[in-house]
């Protein structure tokens, strides 16, 4: 019994591991930023993000070129499941890719 019990801690504290692992960014500062369906303007808004939101990038695509604080782009992040915004507002340190193509 006490194997099972410890097994199944392990296994809590490997999902709690990977959780802490996932690096978020800040989305520019005063911006109330519009999370779209897909990488693009033309894709419907899904909700708005609060300002002073960091957020997890899963993945990036190519999609509709974007102006904003942190320069001009067409990349967009995804940062949950269906669930994207323009890398132009996203404090990531770099002007590509930083994480792999969406699928």
């Amino acid at each position: 019994m006490a194997v099972d019990h410890a097994e199944e801690a392990g296994a809590g504290d490997d999902a709690m591991t990977a959780q802490a692992t996932i690096r978020t960014y800040a989305v520019a500062p005063g911006v109330r930023l519009n999370v779209r369906s897909g990488p693009g303007t033309n894709y419907g808004i899904v909700r708005v993000l609060p300002e002073g939101m960091r957020v997890p990038i899963y993945c990036q695509a190519p999609g509709t070129t974007v102006s904003g604080p942190y320069g001009t782009t067409d990349i967009w992040d995804n940062i949950d499941n269906g669930e994207y915004v323009s890398d132009a507002y996203v404090q990531t340190g770099s002007d590509g890719y930083i994480a792999s193509r969406c699928a």
